[in-house]
């Protein structure tokens, strides 16, 4: 959004987080820009906002791979397929493929941290964390299956860096 509001600055913006301490993290940031005036916040989930307010984007970042099972990673599809005008842009960015199968990433992760200041104690506890705490789609093939199934065409990968990986995909007219 911050970016997406200096560049276009007649577009408007809701923002939707259930954490209130992310929101608050995202009100500061937005309030900072000085973007606030394009901004409505709404704390809660997609799926508690009207159907009948339809939007021309959403993009879901950074949420997927914390939804438990399939099922719930669905449910969240459906609910921003169902506020998307037909043809809208979906952006969706998320961790893919099983942590723990994948040594090498891992081990790339904890470097990435390790540079940007985290000692190796901190390190192994975000690594624990992520092992622990996060459910992501298994592949790209999982993760264009499940936007397949809520309604959402031509899946395309733009941006792909270890376990991250970022789609664009138009809900189906």
């Amino acid at each position: 959004m911050l970016v997406a509001g200096k560049l276009r600055p007649s577009w408007r913006f809701l923002a939707v987080d259930p954490s209130p301490p992310m929101l608050a993290g995202a009100i500061a940031s937005v309030e900072a820009a000085g973007l606030s005036h394009l901004t409505t916040w709404h704390s809660g989930y997609v799926d508690e906002l009207p159907v009948d307010n339809r939007f021309d984007a959403v993009t879901v970042i950074g949420v997927l791979h914390h939804l438990r099972g399939r099922e719930a990673k669905l449910a969240l599809l459906r609910a921003v397929a169902a506020r998307l005008h037909p043809g809208g842009t979906l952006i969706l960015a998320c961790n893919r493929g099983a942590y723990a199968e994948n040594l090498l990433f891992l081990k790339a992760w904890g470097e990435r941290w390790r540079m940007a200041g985290a000692s190796p104690e901190e390190v192994e506890v975000k690594r624990g964390k992520i092992l622990q705490g996060a459910d992501p789609p298994g592949s790209d093939a999982a993760v264009e299956s499940l936007l397949a199934e809520t309604g959402f065409e031509q899946p395309r990968l733009f941006f792909s860096s270890l376990f991250w990986g970022s789609w664009i995909a138009r809900r189906s007219a």
